[in-house]
């Protein structure tokens, strides 16, 4: 007994051919194959998302290419100084940071000094008021208040 009675190619997209078969008395059915259209063969099927970015390939002569072209190197010239530019900004800024912080640090230990100066003051002074106050006896008040009323 003969399984196939029947094979039909039809044409179909991207010169991708699909194989009708037909069983023949034994009610088999067979999927349709996928086959390269082409003589060449071996070319893969093409999804249409990326059939319509590269619909043909691009003559290197033709003017559109060329402006293609121009316009991308104009962008990737773009892009780089842009890119030089915002890499010099970041370095000049880092500069200037580094400058404050110097001068930040140094007002710190200015600062420091002059704290320490006056603390040393404060605790001379305070020394010296506690050496000069005479502890008031008990006896010399009474006896002052007592001829001060007469």
């Amino acid at each position: 007994m003969s399984k196939i009675a029947q094979q039909n190619s039809t044409p179909g997209v991207n010169g991708i051919s699909v194989i009708h078969t037909q069983a023949h008395a034994s009610g088999l059915q067979q999927v349709p194959q996928l086959v390269p259209a082409g003589p060449g063969g071996g070319g893969k099927a093409v999804p249409p998302s990326k059939q319509s970015k590269k619909s043909s390939p691009m003559d290197r002569n033709s003017d559109e290419y060329r402006q293609r072209r121009e316009r991308n190197n104009m962008a990737v010239k773009k892009s780089r100084l842009k890119s030089k530019q915002k890499a010099q900004d970041t370095l000049q800024r880092v500069n200037q940071l580094k400058e404050e912080n110097e001068r930040l640090e140094a007002k710190i230990k200015l600062l420091t000094k002059e704290l320490s100066v006056l603390k040393d003051l404060f605790l001379e002074h305070a020394h010296n008021l506690a050496d000069n106050v005479q502890p008031i006896s008990t006896e010399n008040t009474t006896a002052n208040s007592d001829t001060a009323g007469q």
